[in-house]
């Protein structure tokens, strides 16, 4: 197994998040499903020179984004960026793609579920399709019920996976499962065979080791079940400014430069304007954690 890092938790340019995972001792990066945003050949030379990978990539469904969409366009135009999200992930030399099917905190259905479903199966077949001529993986994730209605449990997220074709597998995330499992590692269990990433973070959504769960047995299951993927870290520490906050370099005090959409997707997270100093301590304390339990 690898350790990995997704970058969306922050905005920052790729270059400081890169040169930050290097520097803790990652192995690789799971980046954003922003394809338009990144230039493929930069950022295989920034990984290349930090000797990095790239793991594979998330889409990052906001805004109209929604594979299981009412409205015949967006679901095409959701297909479409989750094909240059594939072909982003293939260009920078990386193996999977999490596919999270609904827009994220949408909580609530357009349609009939037999409905939704069969507009799902089919945008993902497309994606998969895709996914097969471009040697890009497909891992379909289910989040809490306070982010997504579509898909929370390991076995929906199979169940779809199993509709889409033989090899599309599913992500797990140890924070979502926390909520949503009643057995966290049965669901690891049962997802054998299917599982294709894994996303990492503490059960309150700080950094591995700093909340409840065992991540010895966590990754010993892991193990068990024949995973050789990456540990994709995917922390969110909460803002506190109240003076119980025992970690007084949390907060940043100068101006984050953030868009609009940025910030508003931090808020919607519940995290912000976290220092650098406090972030960068939580990376290094996450992969600490699992090279210890790995």
């Amino acid at each position: 197994m690898r350790v990995a890092m997704h970058n969306w938790m922050r905005a920052e340019p790729i270059e400081v998040t890169i040169g930050r995972l290097a520097k803790c001792g990652y192995d690789a990066i799971e980046i954003s499903g922003e394809p338009e945003r990144y230039n493929t050949k930069d950022v295989r030379k920034l990984l290349k020179d930090h000797k990095l990978a790239c793991w594979g990539a998330v889409t990052l469904m906001l805004g109209e984004r929604n594979l299981l969409a009412a409205d015949a366009k967006k679901r095409a135009m959701s297909v479409k960026y989750t094909k240059d999200t594939i072909t982003m992930v293939k260009e920078l030399g990386g193996e999977e793609i999490t596919i999270v099917p609904g827009t994220v905190g949408k909580i609530v259905a357009d349609a009939a579920p037999d409905e939704e479903w069969g507009w799902a199966v089919d945008s993902l077949k497309q994606c998969y399709e895709h996914g097969q001529k471009e040697g890009v993986r497909l891992a379909i994730e289910p989040l809490n019920r306070f982010e997504t209605y579509f898909l929370n449990r390991h076995d929906q997220a199979l169940l779809l996976a199993k509709a889409v074709g033989p090899e599309c597998g599913i992500c797990l995330d140890a924070f979502h499962m926390n909520i949503e499992e009643k057995d966290m590692l049965q669901a690891l269990r049962n997802s054998k065979g299917r599982l294709n990433d894994v996303h990492v973070a503490d059960n309150n959504r700080m950094a591995c080791g700093m909340g409840a769960i065992d991540w010895k047995a966590f990754i010993h299951t892991l193990k068990e079940v024949g995973y050789t993927g990456a540990l994709t870290v995917e922390f969110v520490a909460p803002l506190d400014r109240t003076p119980a906050n025992p970690y007084k370099n949390m907060l940043e005090q100068g101006n984050v430069e953030m868009t609009p959409e940025e910030r508003k997707f931090m808020v919607d997270h519940g995290t912000g304007d976290l220092s650098n100093e406090f972030y960068t301590w939580l990376v290094d304390e996450t992969v600490k954690t699992l090279r210890k339990n790995m």
